[in-house]
């Protein structure tokens, strides 16, 4: 009998999940290496930050996924450094070997370097990290109440640093939860000192979409009474004051980055062929000067004739890139596999109720029905019923009565391991 071939997925993100469930009972062996136990949908993880849904109405563990499945297992370790010559990989629990081996580790905040600003921020690129701003900006709220008193500037200013989908998404629900949501769960405190404030690199934000959307952005964000700092970088933090090239600083406790993300690079590899932090590949995902290894999605950089810059770092790219990827490896001549190419399906945001923007290939809107069509495909893209179901409860009760029951402090306890 003729033995399978091995297959081995570094990351369980959009690329690395829609390549294993490709897959999925197929002739070939796979294995998913994760270092965490689940699946994450990050586009709603801002609703995480801000108490809206529950963690694990986003969260997908891969033994469930995959709890069919006979020819896919999952280990949870961390990949150290891949060793090509010998086609192993080495984690934290040990080596595994591999026919191929795909690289779908993803991408992580940047922080230009910036280690103060990487410990002092909070970034928002797991489900920790999102749950860790929720109880972080709740626990601030606490505080005022025990104080009685404006003691610290810091505290009455919420800054977001990066003005792309994320950061605005992210103070449009701060705005949100400011004017219908803490006046009842603070009812002797004044939130008008509260300050949502956006810092932008760029004039105007979303500026990866069309104008129409970034000036209706605009328009919703002063609505909503966000603070926008229009062509401001910020330079240092330091706990207490956000730095600013301008000159000019704002004291806050509370300071999220979304200014940009960067490649999980693992180590083994040739460093000539990474590029703006990304594997370079061929048309076939193929990281180049290597037969077997491949990369997929945000970790992937492929110049294309649409695209001599690289791909988008979207899940769009990473989910076909996955599909197109499980479609090759199915064939049985390489002399058959297709080439990738990215078709632009649309980018959208959303910046409180009844307030998004849609970007079509060929039709953009704006306002109420673009809000809806944003709430809609989320939700489709969500893998499970029992979540979709979960996710919608959760959108229907906040939108009839302008709350939410999720707002909860969950800090782990610190095990006092000294022996008596």
């Amino acid at each position: 009998m003729e033995a399978r071939e091995k297959i081995v997925i570094i990351g369980g993100g959009f690329a690395g999940l829609q390549l294993a469930k490709s897959l999925n009972n197929k002739r070939k062996k796979v294995m998913v290496i994760d270092k965490v136990n689940h699946h994450m949908f990050q586009p709603l993880f801002y609703q995480v930050a801000c108490g809206r849904i529950e963690p694990s109405n986003i969260s997908f563990p891969f033994r469930k996924i995959f709890q069919r499945s006979r020819n896919i297992q999952f280990r949870l370790t961390e990949v150290q450094r891949i060793i090509p010559e010998q086609n192993k990989i080495v984690t934290q629990e040990g080596e595994f070997t591999y026919d191929k081996l795909v690289i779908a580790s993803g991408c992580k905040t940047n922080f230009f370097g910036n280690d103060k600003m990487e410990h002092l921020t909070f970034g928002m690129k797991n489900t920790q990290e999102a749950i860790a701003i929720r109880n972080h900006v709740l626990l601030t709220f606490e505080k005022l109440i025990i104080e009685r008193k404006r003691s610290d500037d810091g505290n009455w200013n919420i800054v977001i640093v990066g003005s792309g989908p994320t950061g605005v998404e992210l103070a449009g629900a701060f705005a949100e939860m400011k004017k219908d949501i803490l006046p009842r769960d603070y009812p002797h405190m004044n939130f008008d000192d509260l300050k949502i404030i956006l810092i932008s690199s760029t004039e105007m934000p979303l500026g990866v979409m069309s104008e129409e959307a970034q000036e209706k952005s605009a328009q919703y964000l002063k609505e909503l009474g966000v603070v926008f700092l229009k062509g401001e970088m910020v330079t240092d933090y330091d706990g207490d004051k956000v730095f600013m090239k301008s000159g000019k600083t704002i004291p806050s406790n509370n300071v999220i980055w979304a200014a940009g993300v960067t490649g999980n690079i693992i180590d083994g590899l040739n460093p000539g062929i990474i590029v703006r932090n990304r594997f370079k590949t061929d048309r076939y995902n193929r990281i180049v000067g290597y037969g077997n290894i491949f990369a997929i999605g945000d970790i992937a950089y492929m110049e294309t004739p649409l695209y001599p810059a690289g791909h988008p770092q979207v899940a769009n790219v990473a989910i076909n890139q996955g599909k197109n990827l499980a479609k090759n490896f199915l064939k049985t001549s390489e002399k058959d596999w297709q080439q990738y190419e990215y078709k632009d399906q649309g980018s959208l945001a959303t910046i409180g109720k009844h307030r998004a923007v849609v970007d079509l290939p060929h039709f953009k809107f704006q306002g109420f029905f673009a809000w809806y069509f944003w709430m809609f495909l989320h939700l489709m893209l969500i893998l499970s019923v029992r979540n979709k179901l979960a996710v919608f409860f959760n959108w229907m009760w906040s939108y009839i009565n302008r709350d939410s029951s999720l707002r909860l402090i969950i800090i782990p306890n610190k095990k006092n391991n000294t022996e008596q």
